[in-house]
């Protein structure tokens, strides 16, 4: 994939995990983890954005990418527009968006959405989706539900539950009969020419109100393409519970 860069915005402050991407993993900072799981993948380049010149220096020393961005961008959407400029890459260019605390990140799934991308020429953003079995995670606010066209482009996305079946949720339902709903994926690919535009648009209204990004991209006419998730996608760190299991199972299957 010579046109595909992976960028892994990294920024120092958290508020649930003080200096998160410096957090050890197994004798490995979380950012330098993140980083070799990216440079698993077929990209041509793996950079990491961040804001703090500890997180630089320590994925120069792991022998990686680092670029020092500008820390008062808004979102790691923004971060990543100005790592597009700064590497000067052409508009059809493909950016891969990789969180900086998802050290269990499969390779196969940075190449799915660059793919899915880049076979939709029509579309400015690709992302993945998972399928919803039970009934809590459906009607669970903080996972957000995706519905697409005949053509695997986003309709929608929602906290709520959506489809919204008429004749079953009319009292909350014990099980799902169908397979119809889905997960979103927070995994994203941009084209950069779409980068440069969107660093410009305000919120949208229904952005606001869910405190969706991706929906300012529909407000505004552009088709973000959803793939099925090739193999399942691993939650990332958050909490210091997230953290210890991390490190449990990296210390109990090193090659994972």
């Amino acid at each position: 994939m010579n046109d595909v860069v992976v960028v892994i915005p990294a920024r120092y402050h958290s508020t649930r995990l003080p200096g998160k991407p410096l957090l050890d993993i197994g004798g490995l900072p979380m950012v330098v983890r993140v980083w070799q799981r990216a440079c698993e993948s077929q990209a041509a380049r793996v950079v990491v954005a961040t804001d703090d010149e500890r997180i630089q220096t320590a994925v120069e020393k792991a022998g990686g990418e680092a670029l020092l961005t500008r820390a008062d961008h808004p979102s790691g959407t923004d971060r990543l527009a100005e790592v597009a400029e700064r590497l000067g890459l052409a508009d059809d260019a493909i950016l891969v968006n990789v969180q900086g605390d998802e050290p269990l990140l499969p390779a196969t799934l940075i190449d799915q959405v660059a793919a899915r991308l880049e076979e939709d020429s029509r579309a400015s953003i690709a992302t993945l989706a998972e399928s919803i079995s039970d009934i809590d995670t459906l009607f669970n606010p903080n996972v957000v539900k995706v519905v697409r066209d005949l053509n695997g482009r986003a309709l929608y996305f929602s906290r709520a539950p959506i489809p919204w079946d008429r004749e079953h949720f009319a009292t909350r339902p014990e099980l799902l009969e169908s397979d119809l709903w889905l997960r979103h994926v927070g995994l994203y690919a941009y084209r950069a020419g779409f980068l440069a535009e969107y660093i410009d648009w305000l919120p949208s209204p229904l952005e606001q109100l869910e405190q969706l990004e991706q929906l300012r991209a529909l407000h505004h006419g552009h088709a973000i393409q959803v793939a099925l998730s090739a193999e399942p996608h691993p939650a990332g760190v958050d909490t210091p519970g997230d953290l210890e299991r991390v490190r449990l199972l990296l210390a109990d299957h090193p090659g994972s």
